[in-house]
């Protein structure tokens, strides 16, 4: 990252909260994850699509711990296709202040439609 990124990234963060700021770095973390803090590229097609993996949906849940629970059940998608929309729906709630179960009932949307196109791709 270049100096002047990282420093307009600090002035940023040193005018939110404290709850924000650790918003912002679960966030950072959850695409630094998704591209292995590389570049990013495309996961091959598998041959057959697995099942997603099924993990219940908590009370209270919050939005950057649903986005975990929802790559963690969608495991076979390529979370860098959805990282535009995903990262919207996440703008949405912490900067904006849209409801947090909205945002996850959308998520959900957003992982189950790429889940499908998967599934219709498959062969």
């Amino acid at each position: 990252m270049e100096r002047d990124q990282a420093e307009a990234i600090l002035s940023v963060l040193e005018q939110l909260s404290a709850t924000d700021r650790e918003a912002v770095r679960s966030f950072a973390e959850f695409l630094a994850q998704r591209t292995g803090g590389q570049s990013q590229r495309s996961a091959p097609v598998p041959a057959v699509v697995p099942a997603p993996e099924a993990i219940p949906r908590p009370a209270d849940e919050k939005v950057v711990a649903a986005v975990k629970r929802l790559s963690k059940t969608y495991f076979m998608l390529d979370k860098t296709r959805m990282l535009g929309v995903t990262s919207e729906l996440m703008t949405q709630h912490m900067v904006q202040g849209r409801d947090a179960a909205e945002v996850i009932d959308e998520l959900e949307r957003v992982f189950e439609t790429h889940y499908r196109e998967l599934k219709q791709s498959e062969g």
